[in-house]
């Protein structure tokens, strides 16, 4: 494990914040009995159903259907924090991903992405940073941020502990990527930087170091997926962060692309005709590096 630097989180979190606006998703509901109770069931598991060459998955167009996976308490030291797994058919072993929320919390768009996932042939385990709390507008998405960040080093090790549930699975390989949009992809980079050792980091549209000497604690790829109608990071920041990466000799995915904004991928049905092609770009980019990280 690298020595935490905690000054990371809280600089990644603060400065992402400005840039997780847009149409709001309805909350989820909280973990509860019923959650628990579908906890205790056998495990589920999800048809091995890859997209093909030309195809979104549902997820991302508001289309998935009902979900596969179920909820899963993965952090020991915090009972509160209900994750989300997802599993492929088959007796595997599968490499495996940890999905990292918005700042809106684990709500059924991130465990429908999870299930997308688990189709492609990944364990997928959507995190809960936010013990259970989600928030359905800007003023609860704030607060929620805000007392994450009051604790950088429990969010570390919130996501430390989701490496440990995975690798511990007997269907594993013991490869695990971190993947995660805004909030959660600022969360992504520095966890990469700071947490437990993992082989891969995606970063969809969340905040970014331009430091080499930092940056130079990777240990891995990196793959970024940017709009160029975004500030949050804006283009100019995502070619910063592409020149501290080469100077710190870390080999990544970077793509900025035209025409979109913030939020454009998790969320293309919100404008199909202009974000369905380059969404689709990117998943196909995300498959390839995940594929080459943890195969």
């Amino acid at each position: 494990m690298n020595v935490l630097r905690p000054s990371l989180l809280p600089a990644l979190v603060l400065l992402t914040l400005g840039a997780c606006g847009g149409a709001e998703e309805a909350a989820s509901p909280p973990a509860g009995e019923d959650q628990t109770a579908q906890a205790a069931e056998a495990e589920r598991r999800i048809p091995m159903a890859p997209t093909p060459g030309d195809a979104l998955p549902p997820a991302l167009l508001g289309e998935a259907p009902p979900l596969g996976g179920m909820p899963v308490n993965y952090d020991p030291s915090n009972s509160a924090s209900m994750g989300y797994l997802a599993l492929p058919e088959g007796e595997g072993p599968f490499p495996s991903v940890i999905l990292i929320h918005e700042w809106n919390g684990l709500v059924d768009r991130v465990r429908e992405v999870a299930d997308a996932l688990a189709a492609e042939g990944y364990v997928a385990l959507a995190a809960d940073l936010f013990s259970g709390q989600t928030g359905s507008n800007p003023q609860e998405n704030m607060a929620l941020v805000s007392a994450a960040r009051e604790d950088p080093a429990a969010m570390i090790g919130n996501l430390d502990a989701a490496v440990a549930f995975l690798r511990e699975r007997p269907d594993v390989t013991g490869r695990v990527g971190a993947m995660g949009w805004c909030f959660g992809g600022g969360v992504a980079l520095s966890f990469g930087l700071d947490g437990e050792h993992h082989e891969a980091t995606a970063i969809f549209y969340g905040q970014l170091l331009d430091d080499p000497e930092a940056l130079a604690h990777l240990p891995h790829e990196v793959y970024g997926t940017f709009a160029r109608e975004d500030q949050g990071p804006s283009p100019e920041q995502v070619e910063a962060f592409r020149q501290a990466l080469d100077a710190a000799g870390v080999e990544h995915d970077l793509h900025i692309y035209d025409e979109v904004n913030h939020g454009f991928w998790l969320h293309v049905d919100q404008d199909p005709e202009v974000r369905a092609a380059p969404a689709l770009d990117a998943w196909e980019r995300l498959k390839a590096y995940l594929a080459r990280t943890l195969s």
